[in-house]
């Protein structure tokens, strides 16, 4: 037993530990810096490494506290970036350099993809890219500004043959000598359903230089919050290198958020992002995941000021920075 003022001393001292444990844990619980990162569309397996660190505690880890939202057709990220709405975005090079061009200080501190995943679905007579000079090929407004230009001037197409994509694939199951814009995932999961063999032809393939589903921010913000820059990117990095070996945690909160994503539609979506080796192919098979280069960023430049996308004086450096991914060298 102990003294009764030994007893009461040592209660004393337990319970100011104990106390001081409890604030301390407080404080580490409450210090996780908060971010919001504001995807392209609705949830679906592009987005998948971004869930699965979410899901997996990745970010929590990280000392971050991040809400995923999603973007879609009404929703303009680049303006609720610039207003401070979000703290990063997903994005696209050309996005990016446009947004420079008209003075906005955005920078682009990581890729998921090492090419964009546009490309151009066809039936399964088509060769490639090549082979589309007596086809039509449709075309969203959005890819009269992106990669049409590039892939007109690459194979020496005309306007003529375009007609708009409304996104109704009706147009394309019933004439064979209709191509369109798809993404690997997609369009040609769609067809997939109804039976209809297809080609799919990635731009990136023939050179096409973008990189894809990017992650953006100002550099107001990376100017205050290096650190949490830095952590944001690791962390997302990490969620795609686990999403891509075990997908089930992110693929429950893609569902969440999106409840009209099925699994198959995921699961087939994975086995694009596989088969074209979207995260790990180019320079992060030497590099590491992640990664973007200067020659890249300067191709892209170059496309858009010869496509007249761009004007020559815009300083194209200004759009991106390898300093959050040139050591981490993660690879899968």
């Amino acid at each position: 037993m102990f003294p009764k003022a030994l007893s009461f001393g040592f209660l004393r001292t337990s319970k100011a530990a104990a106390a001081a444990i409890l604030v301390l844990w407080s404080v580490q619980a409450s210090a996780a810096d908060k971010v919001t990162f504001l995807t392209s569309w609705f949830a679906q397996a592009e987005h998948g490494g971004f869930y699965q660190a979410k899901a997996t505690g990745l970010y929590e880890k990280a000392g971050l506290d991040v809400t995923l939202k999603m973007g879609g057709p009404q929703v303009n990220a680049a303006q609720l970036l610039l207003a401070g709405e979000t703290n990063f975005m997903m994005g696209y090079d050309l996005q990016v350099l446009k947004m420079l061009e008209q003075g906005h200080p955005v920078v682009t501190v990581a890729t998921s993809f090492q090419f964009d995943l546009q490309g151009i679905m066809a039936h399964d007579h088509v060769a490639g890219l090549g082979d589309l000079k007596d086809k039509t090929i449709l075309v969203a407004t959005a890819g009269r500004t992106t990669w049409w230009p590039w892939l007109k001037a690459k194979f020496n197409y005309t306007d003529e043959q375009t007609k708009p994509y409304t996104f109704n694939l009706q147009p394309f199951f019933a004439d064979k000598n209709v191509v369109q814009q798809s993404y690997p995932s997609s369009e040609p999961y769609q067809a997939k359903l109804q039976g209809v063999p297809v080609k799919f032809f990635l731009f990136a393939r023939d050179g096409y230089p973008p990189y894809g589903t990017t992650m953006v921010t100002t550099r107001g913000f990376v100017d205050r919050s290096s650190d949490v820059t830095a952590r944001f990117v690791k962390a997302s990095l990490e969620g795609w290198k686990s999403y891509m070996a075990d997908p089930a945690p992110g693929n429950a909160l893609i569902k969440a958020d999106n409840p009209k994503m099925s699994d198959a539609q995921i699961a087939f979506g994975i086995e694009q992002l596989k088969a074209l080796k979207a995260l790990d192919g180019g320079d992060a098979q030497t590099m590491g995941i992640g990664i973007i280069t200067q020659v890249r960023w300067n191709a892209t430049y170059d496309f858009m000021v010869s496509a007249g996308l761009l004007k020559p004086e815009v300083d194209w450096k200004q759009g991106f920075t390898d300093r959050f991914v040139k050591t981490l060298k993660l690879s899968m």
